[in-house]
């Protein structure tokens, strides 16, 4: 009973991920769809506008914290 345990472990491993590629591939679309965009990583916002935290709520550095 242990010998064909062990003889039948690999095989249904090699199923298992078989089957995650078959869904995976079943899953996939051809093009990405409409509302997708480019990700951008945002630090700061407005960073590269010039418009800080102080212009707009009108504090300067020093009253923060």
């Amino acid at each position: 009973m242990v010998i064909v345990a062990c003889l039948l472990l690999p095989s249904v491993g090699v199923m298992l991920y078989g089957m995650i590629l078959v869904e995976d591939w079943l899953a996939r679309t051809s093009q990405p769809p409409r509302h997708a965009r480019a990700r951008h990583l945002r630090l700061i916002q407005g960073g590269g506008q010039g418009s800080g935290a102080h212009a707009r709520t009108g504090r300067r550095g020093a009253d923060a914290a």
